[in-house]
């Protein structure tokens, strides 16, 4: 088994795949403050969660946008399992052609969905994940990445939204009963959701123009399932994206040197 963690600005995603089987796909939060014993104890009540004996991993990859978190997840998935992790950086062999100015200044996130996204996908491709800030990367016919937007995320307008205003409420983001709202809340919510789809739809209408050819759209992140169906281009939804990409990341560039397969679970 591998187990594959992806470190996001407001959420860790973590799955668990038996050679191409997804076994569960866990989220939680981010916290610079946690300790690796902390990250421990989580990884072991979603093991046990889900009856699954961490003896059996063989090994693990992470990615991460958050540097301060990304050695104590290490040291964390590291002593729980036994095993050795890989962290998506420099030295990694990815296969992805990066036409762009700086290859090193893309986030290694950016860098695992899109080597998901040739690889599951056909191209040209728009890849869209919507997490804490919304990015929109573009993947060429020749399979090179060329490029990406990167847009304030829901979350962070909703956010904005009630803490610089003095009489707007805090909402939750879930779809209105109207476009046209009725109320405070639900006006809210439908320029929030709304104006996000609308926004995908106009970036993905100029880079299909730009590029001279349509494109298939994958969207991933934590409120893609909220905002891409109120898009009005057809968009596959895909949750598992970047643990998909992270797999294939670790098949490329797994030794196994494992010193210890004893793991160290917290008691």
């Amino acid at each position: 088994m591998v187990l594959t963690i992806d470190i996001g600005n407001t959420n860790i995603v973590m799955g668990c795949f038996d050679k191409d089987r997804l076994l569960f796909h866990e989220r939680f939060e981010t916290n610079q403050q946690s300790s690796s014993l902390e990250y421990a104890v989580i990884l072991r009540e979603t093991f046990s969660l889900y009856g699954i004996d961490a003896s059996r991993v063989e090994g693990g990859i992470i990615s991460s946008v958050v540097p301060s978190v990304t050695d104590t997840i290490k040291i964390a998935a590291e002593r729980y399992t036994g095993s050795r992790f890989l962290v998506v950086g420099p030295g990694i062999k990815t296969g992805l052609k990066m036409e762009v100015d700086n290859p090193a200044q893309q986030g290694s996130d950016l860098v695992v969905g899109a080597v998901a996204g040739i690889n599951c996908y056909p191209v040209p491709q728009i890849l869209i994940d919507m997490g804490t800030a919304t990015t929109v990367s573009v993947i060429n016919r020749n399979k090179a990445f060329i490029g990406k937007m990167i847009l304030p995320g829901a979350a962070i307008s909703l956010e904005a939204l009630a803490s610089r205003t003095a009489q707007l409420p805090r909402v939750s983001i879930d779809p209105p009963k109207h476009l046209i709202g009725r109320n405070t809340v639900d006006s809210i919510k439908s320029g929030i959701l709304y104006g996000n789809a609308g926004a995908l739809d106009g970036l993905i209408d100029r880079i299909e123009q730009e590029l001279g050819e349509p494109c298939t759209i994958v969207a991933t992140g934590g409120l893609a399932s909220v905002i891409t169906p109120l898009c009005r281009h057809q968009i596959h939804l895909d949750e598992d994206l970047l643990l998909k990409g992270l797999l294939l990341l670790y098949k490329k560039n797994h030794i196994d040197d494992r010193p210890n397969r004893q793991s160290h679970n917290p008691t």
